[in-house]
């Protein structure tokens, strides 16, 4: 069975990013989730422009799914953030190599669109991966790209945000 990896990152403190990763069959109960989060008007679940309330339902909703995801910290050691999202995303292929038939859904910015392509296939080449499947999507197309994203604005927020997401969080990867 193959396996869907949702990225997305956070710039809060640290350079972060997340990647949740889910088997093809469980993706239509997930996005079914997902989508009853979202509130009449909303076009999709985005933690940084919910309340505190609706941030903790969502934490929770995740971690009651069984979502597991790792963090890719590259912390403040690198130049730029350009630099921290390579080495963040050099971890997220090398992971990728071990885990077979997978595809990588990153959320798109379109400001990063050339950028990522040109990192993915050096970073394939490198790992020896003769076919790294990728997509770029929209979180508004994609429901699924909400779970990164919460997990990514609890862990940087710390604190009590970082303890509800913990359960979610299965590997965290200093890069």
């Amino acid at each position: 069975m193959s396996s869907h990896v949702f990225v997305d990152e956070s710039k809060e403190r640290d350079y972060l990013l997340i990647a949740s990763v889910h088997v093809s069959g469980e993706l239509d109960d997930l996005r079914k989730l997902m989508r009853g989060l979202v509130l009449r008007g909303q076009r999709r679940v985005h933690m940084k422009k919910e309340s505190d309330p609706r941030r903790r339902a969502i934490a929770a909703a995740i971690c009651g799914a069984g979502v597991t995801a790792t963090v890719y910290d590259a912390g403040q050691r690198y130049r730029d953030e350009l630099d921290a999202r390579a080495a963040c995303l050099r971890g997220l292929v090398e992971d990728a190599a071990g885990q077979g038939d997978t595809l990588l859904v990153i959320e798109q910015d379109d400001s990063l669109l050339d950028w990522d392509r040109r990192q993915l296939y050096a970073l394939a080449r490198e790992a020896r991966l003769p076919l790294l499947r990728y997509e770029h999507r929209r979180a508004s197309a994609e429901q699924l790209l909400a779970i990164p994203d919460a997990i990514a604005w609890c862990w940087a927020k710390g604190g009590h945000w970082r303890s509800r997401i913990q359960p979610a969080v299965t590997t965290v990867r200093q890069v």
